[in-house]
């Protein structure tokens, strides 16, 4: 077994078993970021499958899942949107959405840890933890084109990059929550 430091200096053991898991968990963020829904603004499957993975795998697990998933996409590995990857896609002005994922799973273990993996805590986790993927996502995307383009406001990058996905959010949450439930037996 390979073992890690918590922040308390604890060590955790990360076996093999969870190291399939977090693979698996890494393939489902790749696969549903490639699936595309089309509508007036096209959505992924990406931010359901971060949910999936912090629900099902847990808090830790979940996190290093995301960190993986992103630090693969950093070094080029087309596992983002449109099979693309890259640093260039990180640095670009949609690349804070990205690393948003990361923060979503230690607000997820905050929360969980306070309050229970209860079904209130759970979804009030995952609510929080989109609101801070949004915000960190969309002082990116204003700090990038704001250097690259020119200042941009506030409610026209709110109505570009965050309004459309609200509701489709929401709905991949609701989706996730059951599915979590449903499968989560299988990893724990």
């Amino acid at each position: 077994m390979n073992s890690i430091k918590t922040v308390t200096g604890e060590k955790d053991q990360i076996g093999t078993l969870d190291l399939i898991y977090m693979a698996i968990g890494v393939s489902l963020i790749a696969v549903c970021s490639w699936i595309s829904i089309p509508t007036t603004v096209p959505f992924t499957l990406q931010t359901f499958a971060v949910f999936v993975v912090l629900m099902t795998l847990g808090g830790k697990r979940g996190t290093l899942t995301t960190i993986v998933y992103v630090m693969m996409g950093a070094i080029g590995i087309p596992v983002f949107a449109g099979f693309t990857g890259g640093i260039g896609i990180i640095l670009g002005t949609t690349g804070g959405y990205i690393l948003g994922f990361i923060f979503m799973g230690p607000i997820y273990i905050a929360i969980t840890k306070l309050f229970g993996n209860g079904s209130i805590p759970t979804i009030a986790a995952m609510l929080a933890g989109l609101f801070v993927c949004y915000a960190f996502g969309t002082a990116w995307f204003m700090f990038i084109y704001l250097r690259n383009t020119g200042a941009v406001s506030l409610m026209t990058v709110l109505s570009w990059c965050v309004f459309p996905f609200i509701i489709p959010d929401l709905v991949k949450m609701a989706l996730a929550f059951v599915l979590s439930k449903r499968i989560s037996f299988l990893v724990h």
